[in-house]
């Protein structure tokens, strides 16, 4: 029975296997050693009656293959009871399939991969081959055999039923299959990869996390199932998936070669020599190359599998070439026209519109149609570097000499007889069946270069899109009068002017005089490249990575990109400077690229790919002069980076450093994080701004005085402005920012009858800003000493906000302050700063500015005159805690002294939503208990205001005099409590009021609970004596809750409290992710803890970003890392401290996978807790985490959506209103008795007096009522008696309504008891007496519980009935 031992697939539902005694399995003997040290030895052959077959294997550690076929082998073998993935030997051939007598059927769960196509043989990647194609040409040692798709039932088998989603699942699919780290999910949803149909193969990266995750066996007997961990209703899917064989198949597939998955691949059987063939010195080069490259094989294989997956497949090529040929065809075809004068267009009929802004209109010239001369593909297309999902092809049409006149350099004419005879061209298509859609775009957005799209007719339109470029004959220019100092658009022409001024010298247009010559290049570029590739397999891997980064980055499209082309040209670059060389592999030119990226400016310090340099050309200089990014290309004319801002080159640059630590840290997963995860700027950024009217940009021209560049851009007053601003920015926000980016402008394509898009139409410009953390929010901008010359400057450059201060060393310097009170508000500073200067330089007014920093904040701020979001109140409770804990440690007159004082409350962590403020009772809203000297809510009177007690841990110290008796500690526990309240009254005056489990301290306003610990409690609690009276320690629930609560709470309180003074918006960050999951109803089902721990994961693991600088971002990724990481197949670790290294975390991934079914669904490994994750062990359940991926994925669409349309209302609070249509009853409340109406998401109008004032000076007071909340004793009574009929939900936070579902388990008739009566009523069901829910009567159960703060229930019958 072939098994493939060490390889267990991952990612797949499982099957349930017989146990091993219903199977013929012997034991293993040891495997021989490998011919060559370093390579591991595997069984891929192990029959219970012939002998053993080991194979070796290609690679050091060969990752898992795949998902597995329905065999079954004993508990323990190859990973714990795991079936190995169908490696099939060529004599299996009666081997029975899916649906035949001895296989179980199976269905294939949603996000799964489709069986292989049978008409093609599967292949294994390169690197499990074991070597290149060269090697292929020795007899393989591991051939594949074709196997059928998955055939129909037959003999009367019925074929698997299909997977059930759950109505919780139905919007989100299986809780994994979201997926930030099993990479399909990633791979289709951010490169937008087509999913392959039934017949085709996976997506990439499915099939690498399916296919290569290295995985370890689980220990013998185990009994780890390989069921589903947990199905898409949160139960095993006993019924379809994980259901035994009957016991008789098992035994009858004894001797039966074990049935194959359909499509899988199977081992071939070997003679001995082949098996222990030494390998060759190329298999030995590429296991090198694997381990000092790739750090792991798995990263090899999933680059393999990415590129299989963007690559063009031959059977499109055909298809594609065929197109070419017919339009080639069609295009020397179309008919000649009479010439007339370039502003004479009345010759174009009215179905089609010149593809060009004639502004102005007047222009010497004439203008024929000849049909052009040569039709040449051009581009990625003809390199075969070009990537899907969008297949472009790039031709180059030639335009004819006869066409153009003498001086038609001059004043935009060759751009005006350009777009006219595409529109000819694009009138004489537009007729033709051949074509789907024929459409006008601008190349890469540049106004002066409109392009003709071809799609093809019927399903194929979305194959391919043709795009015709028009160019000038060979040599119709002579290229000395486009030099980047020389001026081909006459002022006059421009400003329309009859007679040009005296004496006024024209001005360079180095722009326009590019555009141009690009025109002319695009031949020479194609060959040039071309020779690049000749022998290069490893350059077009390397390409199609590099514009898969690119394109994860929102850096390939749009006015100055970085485009495919472009990327092409700097890899040639690198080849010609032998930076790179022909030998190496794709993923070397992928870091070779990088690597100059992230240390070449290429602002500062251009680059040439002009060889033989001819002095009459332009030098480097010439060029920096006229443009702020220089790349030459091998003529020395053109520069190939134009249209790109320094500051998107920055940005690339930044981006190409980032990406380099990250594929240097053995820590991150590079692939996923670099290839897979997509980097949309609300996310990248920490504050973004829109600038919703691009039209301002038009004044902002005239203030700045740039007439002269806007002429050379053709009048695009947005290309024009852009850089200036971008600069102005970057000056201002100098030291705070590291780094201010703008998004490219792009204008949509268009319909040839429709008028061409203005320069307008780019629509809202987005800018963002990546802040450095120390200096973001500081309030002070210090300038030059006032007699200093730099100091006219600065007051030029900062206005009427500059003004003279004197400093603490004596200095007056020019200085601007800017006004903020609260630390929310010194966080926006940037804002302030961006109004001002936009302003003040380029006239464009605050209403044009939409600026998103701090949009989510008001979530988190209680009453509208709040001006600050809490952070300063929080700061005053670990103040007031500081002192209280230096007070405990130096009491005077305790037996025992105090070891240490630790909080364990959020607010100590800054992580409380909503932070305690200081308060004093007012006594007439309170009945009073005189003798005790406490006061009781009134019942007249609305509920007294909320106020937490902040749980405090006080260690005492040990001493031989504790009592060994569990009973015995909580007495003296409850007598410390008495002393340290009588002791603190009598040392510091403080109110106190001590119970047995904990002591109540009133100071400065807050109520702190202290309670007592004794170090060694926690084990005594352990203690069991067995009934031969032996002492054995053993967990507890009672002794794993004492330590949670004295030992895990304390070390996560203070390792938060760490984080947060490394970084300052953690606190904020966390706050507002919990105050959207209490706003989901969902707080109960997930504990604090646990958010914060997700939370801190972003600040400690950031990549591909970098750690969040503002609380927004940090909540956008947070609800990211909530939808799309792949909880089911791998542990979230988050390294508190950098307490684990990258041994203990492989650890952890391999022991999680051999224990997965025996884990919590969401699994949270920290340095501390590395095997229990012990804040999710008993929540959330299956059924409530589907339901969290789904309403963040949902929220993170619906909030992404509304930050990035500035022209929309931007009401942000709607992703905290929970869907209320989903629940079966709703109970609503009364507000005067929520005592925390004021913390609701949308705040009420008006609120009820609480019965407290704010103050924190108050001494001798009555002590107030602590932890008083209506609404959760309620729940709780509910919960206690109806926990059985229905899960409850509520905002704790101010919500107003309590939502129910009912269990539909508890809805199903049950046989009649009496025990069981509880909330039922005895019908009779087929003559039978059968109890089932009485719910008039618990509907008003309800009502009766809640007399006084239930309003009414509302039961949603419209969905069940009663």
């Amino acid at each position: 029975m072939p098994i493939l031992d060490r390889v267990r697939p991952v990612g797949r539902a499982r099957l349930q296997h017989p146990p091993a005694a219903s199977l013929n399995v012997k034991p293993r003997r040891a495997a021989p050693k490998a011919a060559v040290s370093g390579l591991k030895v595997v069984d891929l052959a192990y029959s219970p009656s012939g002998p053993r077959q080991p194979v070796r294997a290609a690679l050091v550690s060969i990752p898992a293959m795949g998902g597995e076929g329905p065999r079954a082998s004993g508990p323990g073998r190859g990973g714990g009871g795991g079936p190995a993935r169908g490696l099939r030997c060529p004599g299996q051939e009666g081997a029975p399939q899916g649906g035949e007598p001895g296989s179980v059927p199976r269905d294939e769960p949603q996000g799964q991969r489709p069986p292989l196509r049978g008409d093609r043989p599967p292949r294994f990647p390169t690197a499990l081959r074991g070597g290149s194609r060269a090697a292929a040409k020795r007899p393989q040692r591991l051939q594949t055999v074709p196997l059928p798709a998955r055939p129909a039932a037959k003999r009367g088998n019925t074929p698997p039923p299909p997977s059930r989603s759950s109505e919780l699942g139905s919007a989100g699919g299986s809780v994994g299959g979201a997926g930030r780290r099993g990479a399909a999910g990633a791979a289709n949803r951010s490169l937008g990869l087509r999913r392959a149909a039934n017949g085709e193969r996976r997506s990439a990266a499915s099939r690498v996390r399916g296919a290569a995750r290295p995985v370890r066996r689980g220990p013998r007997g185990s009994g780890y199932s390989n069921r589903p961990v947990f199905s898409s209703q949160g139960s095993p899917e006993a019924a379809a998936q994980g259901r035994d064989p009957p016991a008789g198949a098992a035994a009858r597939g004894g001797k039966r070669a074990a049935p194959a998955e359909a499509g899988a691949l199977q081992p071939a059987k070997l003679s001995r020599a082949e098996l222990y063939k030494p390998p060759t010195s190329e298999e030995l080069s590429q296991l090198k190359e694997t381990e000092d490259l790739f750090h792991s094989s798995l990263l090899r294989l999933q680059i393999e599998e990415l590129l299989k997956e963007v690559t063009l497949k031959e059977t499109k090529k055909k298809k594609i070439d065929a197109f070419l040929h017919e339009i080639n065809s069609l295009l020397s075809a179309i008919p000649e026209t009479p010439e007339t004068e370039l502003t004479n267009q009345a010759w174009l009929p009215k179905g089609v519109q010149v593809p060009f802004l004639q502004v102005p209109f007047s222009v010497k010239g004439k203008f024929r149609f000849v049909p052009p001369t040569e039709l040449k593909v051009v581009g990625s297309y003809l390199l075969g570097t070009c990537i899907k999902p969008e297949i472009n092809v790039d031709v180059a049409v030639t335009m004819p000499r006869e066409i153009f006149q003498d001086k038609d350099n001059l004043n935009q004419r060759y751009h005006r007889k350009r777009a006219l005879y595409l529109a000819h061209i694009a009138q004489q298509f537009s007729r033709e069946k051949l074509f789907g859609s024929v459409k006008f775009a601008y190349m890469n957005s540049n106004h002066l270069k409109p392009i003709l799209l071809l799609r093809p007719q019927g399903k194929d339109e979305k194959m391919v899109t043709v795009r015709l470029h028009t160019c000038p004959a060979p040599g119709l220019f002579k290229p000395s009068r486009f030099y980047p100092s020389k001026n081909n658009v006459r002022t006059a022409w421009f400003m329309e002017q009859s007679t040009p001024k005296e004496g006024a010298t024209e001005p360079p247009t180095p722009h326009y005089n590019n555009s141009i010559l690009c025109d002319t290049v695009l031949l020479s570029h194609l060959h040039f490249l071309s020779s690049a590739a000749t022998d290069f397999p490893g350059m077009k891997d390397g390409l199609a990575l590099l514009k898969v980064w690119l394109k994860q980055r929102q850096l390939s499209k749009g006015l100055g990109c970085f485009s495919g082309f472009l990327v092409s040209m700097l890899v040639a670059y690198l080849l010609m400077k032998r930076k790179i060389v022909k030998m190496m592999s794709g993923y070397q030119v992928l870091r070779s690229t990088l690597q100059f990226l992230a240390t070449t400016d290429l602002s500062v310090t251009g680059i040439s790919l002009a060889k033989d340099v001819d002095a009459s050309l332009p030098v480097l200089d010439d060029f920096h002069q006229a443009f702020e990014v220089v790349f030459v290309d091998p003529s020395g004319l053109v520069n190939l980076c134009a249209d790109m801002t320094a500051s998107k080159y920055h940005q690339v640059q930044f981006e190409a450093k980032r990406s380099m630590e990250i594929l240097d840290d053995r820590m991150v997963d590079g692939f996923q994080v670099l290839l897979m995860t997509a980097k949309p700027m609300l996310r990248a950024f920490d504050h973004v701004f829109h600038l919703k009217h691009a039209s301002k940009l038009q004044g902002a021209c005239k203030k700045m005085q740039l007439l002269n560049e806007l002429m050379d851009r053709g009048g695009n007053y947005v290309a024009t402005a852009l850089p200036f601003v971008v600069s102005l920015l970057s000056r201002g926000l100098a030291g705070r920012a590291l780094l201010v980016a703008h998004s490219l402008p792009q204008i949509p394509e268009w319909s040839i009858d429709a008028e061409p898009p203005k320069h307008k139409d780019v629509g809202p410009l987005t800018f963002g800003l990546l802040f450095v953390p120390e200096f973001a929010a500081s309030t002070l901008e210090k300038g030059p000493q006032a007699d200093h010359p730099e100091a006219l400057d600065f007051r030029t450059f900062w206005g009427e906000k500059s003004e003279l201060r004197r400093f603490q060393d004596g200095s007056i310097c020019e200085a601007v302050v800017w006004e903020a009170d609260t630390i929310c508000q010194k966080r926006l500073i940037p804002e302030q700063i961006v109004r001002h200067l936009l302003k003040l330089h380029a006239d464009i007014p605050e209403s044009s500015i939409c600026y998103n920093g701090a949009l989510l904040e008001s979530v988190i701020r209680t009453g509208q005159k709040e001006l600050g979001t809490g952070e300063e109140a929080m700061v005053s409770v670990v103040c007031s805690y500081d002192d209280l804990s230096r007070k405990l440690w130096n009491l005077k007159g305790l037996p025992l002294t105090v070891t240490a004082v630790q909080g364990v409350h959020p607010a100590l962590r800054y992580t409380d939503v909503f932070p305690p403020v200081p308060m004093k009772p007012i006594y007439s809203f309170h009945t009073r208990i005189r003798t005790k000297h406490l006061l009781l809510p009134s019942e007249e009177k609305p509920c007294p205001a909320y106020i937490a007690p902040l749980k405090i841990i006080c260690h005492m110290e040990g001493s031989g005099q504790w009592p060994q008796d569990k009973e015995a500690i909580k007495r003296i526990k409850a007598a410390f409590h008495l002393q340290l309240a009588e002791l603190l009254q009598q040392q510091h005056q403080l109110v106190c009021r001590p119970a047995v489990t904990h002591t109540d301290v009133y100071k400065d306003g807050y109520v702190f609970r202290l309670q007592v610990a004794y170090h060694r409690e926690p084990l005594i609690l352990k203690e069991v004596v067995t009934p031969e009276g032996m002492l054995k320690y053993q967990d507890t629930e009672e002794s794993r809750q004492l330590e949670l609560e004295t030992l895990h709470l304390p070390y996560l309180t203070s390792s938060l409290h760490g984080l947060q003074q490394q970084h300052p918006v953690f606190g904020s960050t966390c706050r507002l992710a919990k105050r959207w999951v209490s706003a989901q109803l969902l707080s109960d089902n997930i504990s604090e803890e646990c958010v914060d721990l997700l939370v801190a994961f972003l600040f400690l693991h950031p990549a591909p970003f970098t750690p969040p600088s503002s609380p927004q971002v940090g909540f956008l990724r947070f609800l990211d890392l909530l939808a799309a990481f792949d909880w089911k197949n791998n542990p979230l670790i988050v390294n508190l401290n950098a307490g684990l290294t990258e041994a203990d975390c492989t650890e952890i991934k391999n022991k999680f996978v051999a224990a997965r079914s025996r884990l919590p669904v969401m699994f949270i490994a920290t340095p501390k807790d590395r095997w229990s994750s012990m804040w999710t062990q008993e929540r959330p359940s299956v059924q409530i985490l589907q339901r969290l991926l789904v309403l963040a994925s949902e929220s993170l669409r619906a909030l992404e959506e509304q930050l990035m349309d500035p022209l929309s209302s931007q009401d942000v609070k709607m992703v905290f209103r929970p869907p209320l249509d989903f629940y079966d009853v709703l109970i609503h409340l009364n507000p005067n008795q929520i005592p925390r109406h004021l913390e609701s998401v949308d705040q009420p109008l008006k609120s009820f007096s609480r019965g407290v004032v704010k103050n924190s000076t108050a001494v001798k007071i009555l002590f107030p009522v602590v932890d008083y909340d209506p609404a959760q004793c309620y729940l709780q009574e509910l919960r206690d008696a109806f926990s059985d009929l229905a899960l409850f939900f509520y905002d704790k936070h101010g919500g107003e309504v309590i939502a129910v579902l009912w269990k539909p388990l508890s809805f199903q008739p049950q046989p009649f008891k009496v025990s069981s009566m509880k909330g039922r009523m005895v019908t009779t069901l087929n003559n039978e007496l059968v109890c089932v829910p009485n719910v008039e009567a618990i509907l008003e159960d309800f009502k009766v519980l809640g007399e006084g703060l239930v309003k009414s229930v509302e039961a949603r019958t419209e969905k069940w009935t009663i």
